[in-house]
């Protein structure tokens, strides 16, 4: 088959989606598919830009700074998604026929675009569905139901209407559908983030030495810094533990909350915690192989939940995991049932006081923690898995090849 997948991120970006597709791109490949990634660039010169990367055919289309921009600006440049991509890629599409659309969520975006290329090639389309936008933000108390709330319902709708499939990524995102949805008839199932079997070889960076981290226990998050992540949660632990000199907190990513953190941080005077700015892939990966704790923490307003893409990363180099999570989260009871990391809820600073405490004072918990990650991975997020669940319901041959490997780790 032909397949079109279409995300806001593509490499060398260190955002998490990313790398899923890259992966999942490869993985189509490895199974004699031809995978064409399309996505937004503020950084080609012309209006698209074609390249073979990796063994993947890349269509960057310029749109403009979307992630880091100010509020207004992204919001325009997403609006106007899907028509900046028919106009600028229409030659290209009417050229290079797909069979299987794939679109990924976050953007709520692209639903006009798939529905163009749906008609225009007469094909289906699945959704990767990671972010329920806007719902999300509303619980966070940063939008009110009214105009601008309607519009983005309204694409979200739309969203959902131009899949054929719609890949959940928790069984609590069932709910979500079945309580706020009920008249609708969407075909949804719950497909989970995924990642290759083997983590890429990365040669020591040293950033230990580099950073003066010698001899310390590093907490590591790297990804998105807005409001959905309260990232306060993180710099209270911080100052809680700031006469336990043989911790560090390191942070590394981008978002609207950063500028406010680094005041924080500069006013409390913390030096045990410390953000750096985003980094490529490769050098990300390279980070993650030599810190210790890998970190989660989201907002506790946020009633839709979601499984952290950056989890995949702590797992595939065997890092234990500190979650502070959202009320409702059934990513706390799959990490605590495998032994894969210790989670608390957010808001309950006690307790996760407590499982940093135990993370970083016991190494030998720290690596069976770790081992029992790796493991956990290898059951449920194995990407050859996502890849078969996704062809299965257009490749009616491969079903029963699918429900055998699901069978076995189930």
């Amino acid at each position: 088959m032909r397949i079109l997948i279409i995300g806001v991120y593509y490499l060398p970006s260190s955002e998490a989606s990313a790398k899923l597709i890259h992966d999942l791109g490869k993985e189509f490949q490895r199974q004699n598919h031809d995978v064409t990634v399309l996505t937004p660039s503020e950084s080609i010169s012309q209006n698209v830009e074609v390249t073979q990367e990796d063994g993947l055919q890349v269509v960057r289309v310029r749109t403009g700074q979307i992630k880091g921009a100010s509020r207004i600006p992204r919001a325009w440049r997403e609006i106007r998604l899907s028509a900046t991509l028919w106009q600028k890629g229409k030659k290209f599409f009417q050229e290079h026929p797909h069979d299987l659309v794939i679109f990924y969520s976050p953007s709520i975006f692209f639903g006009p675009l798939v529905s163009k290329l749906k008609a225009l090639w007469h094909c289906p389309a699945y959704l990767i569905l990671r972010d329920i936008f806007p719902q999300w933000v509303v619980d966070m108390g940063m939008l009110k139901k009214g105009l601008v709330w309607a519009y983005f319902r309204w694409m979200e709708l739309r969203q959902y209407a131009a899949a054929n499939i719609i890949g959940v990524q928790s069984p609590a995102n069932l709910r979500y559908f079945a309580e706020q949805l009920p008249e609708k008839n969407y075909n949804l199932e719950v497909l989970y983030n995924w990642t290759t079997d083997e983590p890429p070889a990365m040669p020591s960076r040293n950033y230990r030495e580099q950073l003066g981290l010698q001899d310390k226990v590093v907490f590591f998050y790297g990804g998105n810094i807005g409001v959905a992540q309260d990232m306060d949660n993180i710099l209270r632990l911080a100052e809680r533990l700031r006469d336990q000199p043989h911790l560090y907190f390191l942070l590394v990513g981008a978002g609207t909350e950063v500028e406010r953190l680094q005041q924080l941080i500069q006013g409390k005077k913390l030096t045990n915690i410390r953000l750096l700015p985003p980094v490529g892939q490769e050098e990300y990966l390279a980070m993650l192989a030599e810190f210790d704790v890998g970190l989660i923490s989201l907002d506790r307003r946020m009633k839709t939940q979601n499984y952290p893409g950056k989890i995949l990363g702590y797992m595939s180099a065997s890092k234990p995991i500190l979650g502070s999570i959202n009320p409702g989260n059934d990513l706390s009871e799959m990490l605590e049932e495998n032994v894969a990391g210790l989670c608390s809820m957010n808001g309950d600073d006690q307790t996760l006081y407590e499982n940093a405490l135990k993370m970083a004072n016991d190494p030998l918990y720290r690596r069976r923690v770790g081992e029992n990650a790796r493991q956990l991975l290898d059951r449920y997020f194995s990407v050859a898995v996502s890849a078969n669940q996704i062809l299965r319901h257009f490749q009616p041959a491969r079903a029963k090849r699918y429900e055998k490997v699901t069978s076995s780790i189930g």
